[in-house]
């Protein structure tokens, strides 16, 4: 079997979250719908909202300005809720909700328009590379090690 070529373009969105961007690839996203008040999780962190339910799942509801300890941003603006599906072959955390605060963006990108910005200094908890995106500042979050969390967590909670 031959490999398949990378493609020279990926379609992806950034996801407003407080003060930052998240730059996810665009099939990631399930869904953005409303925000509705989560189920507490026991013990859970601060920055694990609880579960809401989303198409049968109850999913878990992340607030990644608390998880990375950034800005929560302008709070007139609407806050809704981005479900992702999950990376990891879990198939009792198929996906994970973020919140939000807008729509997500729709962007096509090449490498030649995703610049790292990193400074050497330890990145936030939750993300995986600060980038400059166009004119915007944008996070890659660790979706893997968040789902990992999230799943300890849960499983924890029982």
């Amino acid at each position: 079997m031959s490999e398949q070529p990378l493609p020279r373009e990926i379609r992806c969105v950034l996801v407003p979250v407080g003060n930052l961007r998240l730059l996810l690839p665009n099939a990631t996203v399930a869904e953005v719908i409303t925000f509705a008040a989560p189920e507490p999780v026991a013990g859970a962190p601060e920055w694990l909202l609880g579960r809401i339910a989303w198409r049968g799942w109850r999913v878990p509801l992340v607030s990644f300005t608390k998880l990375a300890g950034a800005e929560e941003g302008d709070a007139e603006l609407s806050v809704r809720v981005a479900v992702l599906k999950a990376l990891g072959d879990n198939p009792d955390v198929p996906f994970v909700a973020v919140v939000t605060q807008g729509f997500p963006r729709l962007t096509t990108l090449n490498a030649e328009l995703i610049i790292p910005t990193h400074d050497g200094k330890p990145l936030p908890q939750g993300v995986k590379a600060q980038v400059l995106v166009r004119d915007d500042i944008a996070v890659i979050p660790d979706l893997e090690g968040i789902e990992h969390e999230v799943t300890e967590l849960l499983r924890q909670a029982g």
